[in-house]
């Protein structure tokens, strides 16, 4: 079984090694796939590094179309290619702590998709702002109304997948930013796979400053309902 954690970066310097090691160390025999889009801090050094003495450490490094969506979908092929069973995606910022992937593969073996979710029992959001819970909660409303996705977190980014997920739906792919994540729910719905959530807590980046906003996530609200409407961003 063959398991590998694909891990989009941009200037993730300081939390990368880390991150890393935690996932080599969740509990279960968990490959790692950094997906960078040369980051100036160096990121990629860093993990080119780690590959040379570790083989289960890999990096995908992208020099043209860059983009946390194209990143997203490059490595959803790559890791596809590799073989993987199940691929995880998450971020490489220290907020999806990788202790939750044992529960996750558990989960997976009665569904296609597991998505790691903040609001059901057990879950927990740390340290978000009042704008940033305000924004959730009505993306939330948003996104079950106009794509009809009956989940609690549809905007985690904290999934595992089986191999045959995105064989199918990674050609549909086109969002070039992280609206990808809604792209893909909206992808599992039109082809009816089966989702269940699992409870995480969402963590403070270990370090360095976020590049979402909640702006950003207001701005990806008008891009549901054009996906919607015509099937594509």
């Amino acid at each position: 079984m063959k398991i590998i954690a694909m891990i989009p970066t941009y200037n993730e310097a300081t939390n990368i090694k880390q991150m890393i090691e935690d996932v080599l160390n969740c509990g279960v025999d968990a490959e790692v796939l950094i997906v960078d889009d040369m980051s100036p801090d160096g990121t990629y050094k860093i993990v080119e590094e780690i590959s040379k003495t570790n083989p289960k450490v890999h990096l995908l490094l992208r020099k043209e179309k860059k983009g946390r969506g194209y990143a997203g979908k490059d490595g959803f092929k790559k890791a596809v290619e590799m073989n993987a069973e199940y691929i995880v995606e998450m971020d490489g910022d220290g907020s999806h702590a990788p202790k939750y992937i044992p529960g996750f593969l558990e989960t997976i073996k009665e569904c296609d998709v597991v998505i790691g979710s903040r609001y059901i029992e057990g879950g927990k959001d740390e340290n978000r702002t009042l704008l940033r819970q305000v924004v959730s909660n009505l993306s939330k409303l948003y996104l079950s109304i106009v794509l009809g996705v009956k989940i609690k977190d549809p905007t985690s980014g904290y999934r595992m997948f089986k191999k045959e997920v995105l064989e199918k739906i990674v050609g549909d792919l086109k969002a070039n930013d992280p609206f990808i994540v809604t792209e893909v729910v909206y992808y599992l719905k039109k082809y009816k796979f089966t989702l269940k959530e699992y409870p995480i807590e969402f963590l403070s980046r270990m370090s360095g400053q976020s590049k979402l906003h909640p702006w950003t996530l207001i701005k990806y609200l008008f891009k549901v309902l054009k996906l919607k409407i015509t099937g594509s961003v």
